[in-house]
């Protein structure tokens, strides 16, 4: 039998021709668990918002993998050392940093596991894979938990300049058409160097970080806060929390066997097994439309109506404000709707809701963007730009609003 081209190419809308690096990373790309990113939006339902956001997790690591490979080479001509094991375990690391992703990205993390994060779950599945591929992502799973001892290339990974969010505001912006998200990635990667073993960007570069800061921005309060996708995926959450409230009950709902597992059993790290990581990796955005569209004509008052409202994007309306909403507010829309269809409170609960967003495009607290200023001195982007908007960004904005049915 002939040995398959493990050296393939893959040719993307971004970046154009994208190599696989080494065979090892060809296996992780072939294995069932990250093929199964190909069924994950990368997303969530922002689709219901901009028609053309239906690009995949997939799409994303691969562009995050190519990104890394120029950083680099860059790096590398700029002479700092990064020897070859540590070059596959940053491609490595990459490649998996959002395996542990479940249907539409964030919606399960609130629902139906509790409070375990996608982080979390890409770490036991990257530890899975360790075993399978025996012990060669040591290293990797190393710098993806920030515990290298050579901090620039865990940065390189997870900061507030890594080349997940290179690779997602720009892909983002492209997939959506906001224009204003779409960032130079090659040239900041171009300006990336090192300094006492930690990430900085040569001075000038300043306009480039500048430009992402701003985008990041606009692509928050544009695209990954709008509104209306707000709005939808808090219904999905709620109609996976209803759901799982229906099984505790021993109400039998048709769903994969997959969903299944997790509407009647009580998920949480500590009893993350191999089991449950396996039936984890078998459960994609196909289980929760499938099941939502069977639901949508369910007895269950709540269950129907959330799902209905999602299939057919008939959603909540929904008010942004930059104060509290206020308590009777929420009261009167709670009453109408209780009298209206004879629900109780609880039921009432599910469609008439409060919340706030908040957004913050530079963290300046935690890990800052550092700028390498000619004189050899480094200093935090804040400081070293001489634009007033980024000390602005580096400030949470709060929103807060209400949901409540169209009349």
């Amino acid at each position: 039998m002939m040995a398959s081209n493990k050296l393939k190419i893959f040719n993307d809308p971004i970046y154009g021709f994208i190599t696989i690096p080494s065979s090892q990373i060809f296996d992780l790309i072939e294995h069932k668990y990250f093929q199964r990113l190909r069924r994950i939006t990368q997303m969530g339902l922002s689709y219901l918002v901009y028609p053309g956001a239906n690009h995949t997790r997939f799409h994303h690591a691969i562009g995050c993998m190519h990104l890394m490979q120029k950083a680099i080479n860059v790096l590398r001509f700029k002479g700092v050392t990064v020897s070859n094991e540590e070059e596959q375990a940053l491609y490595s690391a990459i490649l998996l940093h959002d395996i542990g992703h479940g249907p539409f990205s964030h919606a399960m993390e609130h629902s139906i596991v509790n409070g375990v994060s996608h982080e979390e779950i890409s770490l036991l599945f990257m530890e899975k894979l360790n075993k399978e591929f025996n012990g060669s992502l040591t290293l990797a799973i190393k710098i993806f938990k920030g515990d290298y001892e050579r901090p620039f290339l865990c940065e390189l990974i997870s900061s507030q300049l890594d080349m997940d969010r290179a690779d997602y505001l720009k892909r983002d912006s492209f997939y959506t058409g906001v224009a204003e998200g779409n960032v130079n990635s090659e040239r900041l990667i171009t300006m990336l160097n090192v300094e006492n073993d930690r990430l900085v960007v040569e001075e000038k570069g300043i306009y480039s970080v500048e430009k992402f800061l701003v985008a990041r921005r606009f692509m928050y309060w544009q695209v990954y806060l709008h509104k209306t996708g707000l709005v939808a995926e808090q219904l999905l959450t709620r109609v996976l929390k209803r759901a799982k409230e229906l099984s505790n009950l021993g109400i039998v709902l048709p769903s994969s066997n997959a969903l299944h597992y997790f509407l009647n059993n009580e998920v949480s790290l500590e009893n993350f097994d191999d089991e449950t990581l396996e039936t984890f990796s078998k459960l994609d955005d196909t289980d929760i439309i499938a099941a939502m569209k069977d639901w949508q004509y369910h007895d269950d008052f709540v269950l129907s109506h959330l799902c209905e409202m999602i299939i057919n994007r008939n959603l909540l309306k929904i008010k942004l404000k930059n104060k509290p909403i206020k308590p009777k507010l929420l009261e009167n829309h709670l009453q109408e709707l209780i009298e209206k269809y004879n629900i109780t409170e609880e039921e009432a609960q599910y469609f008439v809701f409060i919340d706030s967003i908040s957004n913050q495009a530079y963290q300046s607290k935690l890990q800052t963007i550092k700028i390498l200023q000619k004189s050899g001195k480094v200093v935090d982007i804040a400081k070293a730009s001489d634009q007033f908007n980024i000390k602005a960004l580096s400030k949470p904005v709060t929103k807060y609003y209400i949901c409540y049915p169209k009349a």
